[in-house]
């Protein structure tokens, strides 16, 4: 009876239209929008990954090989499990025409590549015709950017190495590139056959050898990994199948979306901050008549279940709205979207990322509506004559409170178990409810300290300022609401920006003086005395490093598997760098342990990183089987140095002694410090003198990282604006919501003798004041969050940005100025005799 009751009262209210509602449906459809459209576009990519693994990955299984080819016996494992194999070798390389030579990252392949899918060319021709070449010169397939950096047109010639080949089209398809991941120079494809038994695929150089292999169709994956890694190099390769055919790609849309939920999820309380502005604004307009409803007899569950209806069903046509407007940006943005990610998108509606939408819709909006809704059974029937114009005030009783913290918990659990990091989901849940409590205390000071500074005399011939403060510090005023909503949008946009512009000063400015000026790999060994040679003597040459350089995969720890024991470090992904030294380098700082004696000869030792041993889990005396050109070395922990990765010069997270590595065939890498006007004509001379080698400017290196920095700084800068603009939205809110306030008070202060000019000042004075507040906390609340983020996640050093501050406090107060004097003017072009007859009657 009770329900059918309320409904019926809660459906004749909303006959009478959507005022006061407008902010609550606009926040939520932004909100749940947001969230909507990010999520489907991560479950768009994520099915087109899965849907064109082996499109991407170029077979239906992979096994990669470090610094050498497969045996023979490997090479009939393979094929005797598979329908059919096909070999690549991936590596880096200079391509060179007279004297000019630009980094390039090389495949080679034979006759089966590709086995899925296929190579565009320009002008259109079979791959192994352009391989082929003419005039018994191989042929190459060159990246479009490789052209034009190099000036070269079709039939010209370049080389590899010392290896000569013909230009004979340009690439402008590589089915698998998007599985090869980051690369420092632009893609060039060569026959596999033609670099036979020459210096840049010899052993010990820096190249991989991949096999794909095309298997029978309902081939169980992970049984034949586990066969391949017990029959097959002992586990010294690494695995990829079509089930994740670019891990790379796939891990940073996950996190970049998980960071753009959060980022929307912020947006969704930005929103909830005006969904309860809004709730509470127009339940102070129905005080009267909830006062009556009490005074003929209707209970306080009665009351509840009306205006709970009422919120319930708009918030449910707002989610409605925002799923649908999230399903169809992603729709509509497809083809913009397949244009400039290099991945297959399966662009259709997914019906889980819109439930995820809607949960946290549903979620967000109850933890805002209930604690004005439950405020209404504080109403009393005595407010049909007196404190009516003062609103809701106080807070719900203990269950609702309950429920509030239970709806939170369970909106933070979701999060979670929809994220790929609940670490980053409960540090991100975290620093929000600061930035909350921080921006409601800086709002309940702001009004405490208004009402002191009020009452100074010294500001009693101001009369603006003195009742913008009055204003401010007065009860049922908008400061919580404004300090809120725009502060909570604020505190996202700066942590962001601090965020990027850290980054990019450490990436862009800091880096280049520290870091060398370049990196020489493919040095052999009976090289490394004449590139010595020829840098010692170079006056321009102000340091130089060189280091033996092989590298390897860890694959066991303790006799246990290594990634079971340290879980999925990073140092554990794929193969790490390792490096020997007889004695301990100059800029070695052993903290833990002792290094070997000099001519040591006994069962090998190593040296690890102390940071990432900490990480890991690791102490000395534990022992590590590192697998090194498919032979497995076992050695014992025996010292913990200090490696300095940020300054991008030589540092390796394993050294082992010598007589460990003796017999493994590998080549020297050297990092040079030098002037720039010396950089030319000394690289210029080691490519004469050493064609084989590959020189990798460190600025061109910085120069990708950069461009990669921008795009994702320009993704997470859309979802703060977008958070922006939800708080916008509520200062609107607000700002309509005070509007009949403000007519009320003009119409006062007109009839006291206040000018409009005075008038209007103390509006722009209080909305100052309150923008003042907001971009001020949210400026230092966005700067601990963006420290923490750099100094716990990036390990980097946190610089904090002024003009970035400045910006955030001015942009707060320009939109909160902005938006008051809009419905302030309106409010001052009501005639005061109007306005005093409509409250009195």
């Amino acid at each position: 009876m009770k329900l059918r009751l309320a409904w019926r009262i809660a459906r004749r209210e909303l006959r009478a239209g959507l005022r006061g509602f407008r902010v609550l449906l606009i926040c939520l459809i932004l909100g749940v929008a947001a969230i909507a459209a990010v999520t489907s576009v991560r479950e768009s990519i994520s099915l087109g990954l899965a849907r064109e693994g082996a499109a991407l990955l170029g077979g239906d299984a992979e096994m990669t090989f470090t610094y050498r080819f497969a045996t023979q016996e490997e090479r009939d494992w393979m094929g005797g499990r598979s329908v059919a194999v096909s070999e690549i070798a991936d590596f880096r390389s200079m391509l060179s025409r007279k004297d000019e030579r630009a980094l390039t990252q090389v495949k080679a392949v034979d006759a089966a590549y590709p086995l899925i899918g296929t190579v565009g060319l320009r002008p259109d021709m079979p791959l192994a015709a352009a391989l082929t070449g003419r005039d018994g010169v191989p042929g190459i397939v060159l990246d479009p950017m490789l052209s034009d950096r190099l000036g070269l047109t079709l039939g010209e010639t370049v080389r590899l190495g010392d290896v000569a080949f013909v230009v004979m089209a340009e690439l402008t398809r590589e089915p698998d590139g998007a599985s090869a991941g980051f690369t420092l120079g632009p893609r060039s494809i060569v026959a596999r056959e033609a670099l036979r038994n020459t210096a840049l695929l010899s052993p010990g150089s820096l190249f991989d050898a991949a096999y794909r292999l095309k298997l029978a169709p309902q081939t169980d994956l992970d049984a034949l990994k586990s066969r391949a890694e017990a029959e097959v190099a002992e586990g010294g390769f690494r695995w990829r199948d079509s089930r994740n055919g670019a891990p790379g790609v796939n891990r940073f849309v996950e996190r970049l979306s998980s960071f753009l939920v959060l980022v929307g999820l912020a947006g969704l309380a930005v929103g909830g901050v005006g969904v309860s502005s809004a709730v509470r604004a127009y339940l102070d307009r129905k005080i009267a008549s909830i006062a009556t409803l009490k005074t003929l007899g209707a209970d306080r569950a009665t009351i509840l279940m009306i205006y709970l209806l009422q919120v319930g069903v708009l918030t449910l046509l707002a989610i409605v709205g925002g799923l649908v407007l999230g399903a169809l940006i992603p729709l509509i943005a497809a083809p913009f979207l397949q244009g400039i990610l290099p991945v297959p998108m399966d662009t259709t509606v997914h019906a889980g990322p819109l439930f995820e939408a809607a949960l946290y819709g549903l979620l967000s909006s109850a933890i805002f509506v209930l604690w004005p809704l439950a405020l209404t059974e504080k109403i009393r029937p005595a407010a049909l004559y007196r404190d009516a114009q003062f609103g809701l005030k106080g807070l719900p009783r203990w269950p609702y409170l309950l429920t509030v913290f239970v709806l939170i918990a369970v909106l933070v659990s979701a999060a979670v178990l929809f994220s790929d990091s609940a670490r980053l989901v409960l540090w991100a849940g975290a620093g929000l409810a600061l930035s909350f409590g921080a921006l409601v205390l800086a709002g309940r000071g702001m009004a405490a300290l208004a009402r002191r500074l009020a009452r100074l005399k010294a500001l009693r011939g101001i009369l603006p300022l003195r009742l913008a403060l009055g204003s401010v510090g007065g009860p049922g005023g908008e400061t919580i609401s404004v300090v809120l909503s725009l502060g909570l949008g604020l505190t996202v946009l700066s942590a962001i920006g601090q965020i990027d512009t850290n980054l990019r000063g450490a990436i862009g400015r800091d880096l280049p003086d520290a870091a060398p000026s370049y990196y020489v790999v493919d040095i052999q060994k009976d090289q490394i005395d004449g590139v010595r040679n020829r840098l010692a003597e170079d006056p321009g040459v102000t340091r130089f490093e060189t280091a033996p350089m092989l590298r390897g995969i860890i694959t066991r720890i303790n006799g246990q598997d290594a990634q079971t024991v340290a879980g999925p470090h990073w140092v554990l992904r794929g193969d790490r760098g390792i490096t020997y030294a007889a004695q301990k380098p100059d800029n070695a700082e052993v903290t833990e342990g002792v290094w070997w004696p000099e001519g040591y000869e006994g069962p090998p030792q190593i040296s690890f990183a102390a940071d990432e041993a900490a990480e890991m889990g690791l102490k000395l005396g534990d022992e590590m089987t590192v697998n090194i050109l498919g032979r497995d070395i076992t050695g014992t922990i025996t010292s913990l140095r200090n490696v300095d990765f940020s300054s991008a010069g030589m540092g390796f997270v394993l050294t082992m002694n010598p007589a460990a590595l003796s017999g493994a065939p590998h080549t020297h890498i050297a990092t040079i410090y030098a002037t720039p006007e010396a950089e030319t004509p000394l690289i210029r001379d080691l490519a004469r003198a050493y064609p084989n080698i590959t020189t990798i400017r460190v600025r061109d290196a910085i120069d990708r990282v950069s461009s990669i920095l921008k795009s994702i700084a320009a993704a997470t800068t859309l979802g703060a604006m977008a958070t922006l603009v939800t708080g916008a939205v509520v200062l609107v809110g607000a700002a309509a919501a005070g509007e009949d306030r403000r007519r009320f008070e003009a119409a006062i202060l007109k009839t006291l003798g206040a000018s409009r000019n005075r008038i209007l000042a103390s509006f722009a004075l209080r909305s100052l004041l309150l923008g003042a507040a907001a971009g001020l906390v949210a400026f230092g609340a966005g700067a601990i969050a963006a420290w923490a983020v750099i100094h716990f996640v990036m390990e980097a050093e946190f610089t904090l940005s002024l003009l970035s501050a400045l910006w955030i406090v001015v942009g707060g107060i320009s939109v909160t100025l902005i938006t008051s004097l809009f419905f302030s003017w309106r409010a001052m072009l009501v005639r005061p005799a109007r306005v005093l007859r409509s409250a009195d009657g």
